[in-house]
């Protein structure tokens, strides 16, 4: 699947592009849900907001009627601003601590400068959205796109903010950040783990909370969609305490938070097809997220 490349998930009404975040294939993609009210499952940075129209286009889709976002942080949300500008009736979906956010991003970006370094350069600003247009959802909500209902579960621990979708039509589960990453072609998960609010504890609950729903498939935002099994999870489990555990005992032989980052940077695997250069951030920004974690235990 190349950037650009549009997916139809067999059997369902979903499809998904990958809209080239960062610059490289198969670390985003973006859902597009023909409903009878169509839906995009997260906006990916706003940078590729012309692949995404392309992309909405293709599948036959006029118009949005809403936009579900999982979390702010700008590779999920970034582009909620520009749709909400192109597709002037589409309503924003956000958890309730996420609204101001997206209609003031100063913070947002801010912070997310701070967080990615020279990552930000494959960034755009993104646009406020009107809080009108915003519609704020928590655990328990659901979410009405005329053909089927979609379920909101809060999943804090990648991130306060996020919320993962089930969507009880198609027994799709959308799991943002929850259930880990899954680059283009790999059979394993890689754990997500940015800062500043990591959580292992509550990481490790959302994983069996996503178990327990059981759908039939899971999409991932990064990347594409994959046939479900409880076991999947336990999997993830796995990876992300031990990642955590890796960093904790680097961090105690070299005493020195920047080792530690630079350590896991230089000996980051390269995974393909993100190539050395995205992967090495991704480690880099990873054991970020974790040390401080380790520093909340303290």
């Amino acid at each position: 699947m190349a950037i650009g490349d549009l997916t139809a998930v067999d059997g369902t009404d979903l499809y998904y592009v990958d809209v080239g975040a960062y610059d490289v294939q198969g670390y985003g993609s973006v859902y597009i849900l023909d409903a009878d009210r169509p839906a995009v499952v997260d906006t990916g940075l706003g940078t590729n907001v012309d692949r995404l129209l392309d992309a909405i286009g293709e599948v036959g889709i006029d118009s949005l009627d809403a936009v579900l976002t999982t979390h702010i942080h700008l590779d999920h949300a970034g582009g909620a601003g520009f749709l909400a500008e192109e597709f002037p009736d589409a309503t924003v979906y956000v958890h309730d601590i996420g609204v101001r956010h997206l209609v003031d991003p100063s913070r947002l970006v801010a912070g997310t400068k701070a967080a990615v370094g020279d990552q930000w350069q494959y960034y755009v600003d993104p646009k406020p959205v009107p809080e009108e247009r915003i519609e704020s959802v928590d655990g328990g909500d659901e979410i009405d796109l005329g053909d089927r209902s979609v379920d909101v579960i809060h999943a804090p621990g990648h991130a306060p903010h996020q919320v993962v979708f089930h969507d009880r039509g198609d027994d799709v589960l959308f799991s943002g950040d929850a259930g880990g990453i899954r680059p283009e072609g790999a059979d394993d998960l890689f754990p997500t783990s940015p800062p500043v609010n990591f959580d292992l504890e509550a990481c490790l609950a959302d994983a069996e909370t996503i178990a327990e729903r059981n759908p039939a498939y899971i999409c991932f935002g990064h990347f594409g969609h994959a046939a479900f099994s409880p076991d999947l999870m336990a999997e993830y489990e796995d990876v992300l305490t031990g990642w955590v555990d890796r960093v904790r005992e680097k961090r105690t032989e070299l005493d020195d938070d920047e080792a530690v980052i630079e350590y896991f940077a230089e000996t980051a695997e390269t995974v393909e097809p993100w190539g050395e250069r995205k992967s090495r951030a991704e480690n880099r920004l990873n054991v970020k997220g974790v040390l401080g974690y380790l520093d909340e235990q303290d």
